[in-house]
């Protein structure tokens, strides 16, 4: 090769180095990531008793609750179900069946079928505890025994205004009134204006319906939008603009969260809390890609992961993810 051809070579060599830097230092400045940074700036990443501690507990019990504040969840969750008789309650299935057993006081049929189907008074004979005891004795409690299932009324009663609650509205499209209820038992016990300013409540689904409901009914509610694991990084980013006109989050299963699904969520100011994080590894490994919180059954383990002190504790790490998504839509 003679020096002529080296130096016509050596031209477009050093305009794709020139262009290659030039997309950097354009990365490095972007408003994506300028959002990013302001979102993610002070604020901890979340961590969300997933149905309360119950990898140690009954789920959606109170000694699950409990346990999860105990060990530093930052929110405990309740799934909610509408019965019969208009009630809403703390249980994930729409059917009784996996959880619930008769006691005593329960007539044929009450602990077993559809919860909407069924009344509180009902419902009320189940316990929901024992099964847990049957399933993983490592864990097992005498007290857990007759556990019953909480109405969402008597879990604001216990804890007011002193927790952070994420909560789920399950199968809103069975449940007419759902959306309703939630607002206004919220409104009652005064914890409508704290969620709107401070995240004390966070609202999700995975029914977008039910979320643009609830937005329709109070614009300020931060509302997070579930995604099934049929989902993929690809197919989230490609409703992350629709999703940004009513909620400030979404909740994406972790096997779909990835580099790319993160910088394009924060690139709209939405945060990203994956479900379900068990495991010690893919808890540091999702904290290295960025999200802002995760749901987990061992809040202990999420715990010492992050290694976040006593003193910012929960109610103060919700105000603070709330500050930064309102700096980031502010483009501050």
């Amino acid at each position: 090769m003679n020096q002529v051809t080296s130096t016509k070579l050596s031209i477009p060599v050093a305009l794709a180095l020139v262009a290659a830097l030039a997309a950097i230092l354009l990365v490095s400045v972007s408003p994506a990531s300028a959002k990013k940074k302001a979102l993610s700036q002070d604020a901890p990443v979340l961590n969300i008793g997933h149905r309360g501690a119950s990898g140690y507990a009954p789920e959606h019990t109170l000694p699950a609750y409990d346990l999860a504040l105990k060990m530093g969840a930052d929110y405990i969750e309740q799934d909610l179900q509408l019965t019969k008789d208009g009630v809403l309650v703390a249980l994930h299935d729409e059917t009784l069946d996996r959880t619930a057993r008769p006691t005593a006081e329960s007539a044929p049929g009450d602990c077993t079928g559809l919860v909407r189907e069924k009344t509180l008074a009902q419902i009320k004979t189940c316990d929901v505890g024992t099964w847990f005891n049957e399933t993983y004795p490592q864990y097992a409690q005498p007290e857990y025994i007759g556990l019953r299932i909480p109405t969402l009324e008597e879990v604001f009663q216990r804890y007011g205004k002193s927790v952070n609650y994420y909560i789920e509205t399950k199968s809103p499209e069975s449940a007419p009134g759902m959306e309703e209820e939630l607002l206004r038992l919220m409104d009652e016990y005064g914890l409508t204006e704290r969620a709107e300013e401070k995240w004390q409540v966070l609202i999700q689904s995975f029914s977008p319906a039910s979320l643009q409901k609830i937005h329709a009914l109070n614009p300020s509610l931060p509302l997070i939008q579930l995604f099934s694991g049929a989902e993929t990084s690809q197919s989230i980013q490609a409703r992350l603009d629709a999703t940004r006109t009513y909620a400030v989050g979404i909740g994406p299963s972790k096997n779909d969260v990835d580099a790319a699904l993160v910088e394009a969520a924060h690139a709209r100011c939405l945060d990203i809390h994956p479900y379900t994080v068990n495991e010690t590894p893919e808890m540091q490994k999702l904290v290295a890609l960025g999200v802002d919180g995760m749901f987990t059954n061992f809040p202990d383990r999420l715990e010492t992961v992050l290694g976040k002190d006593a003193e910012n504790g929960r109610k103060r790490a919700a105000v603070l993810a709330a500050q930064a998504s309102e700096s980031c839509r502010a483009g501050l």
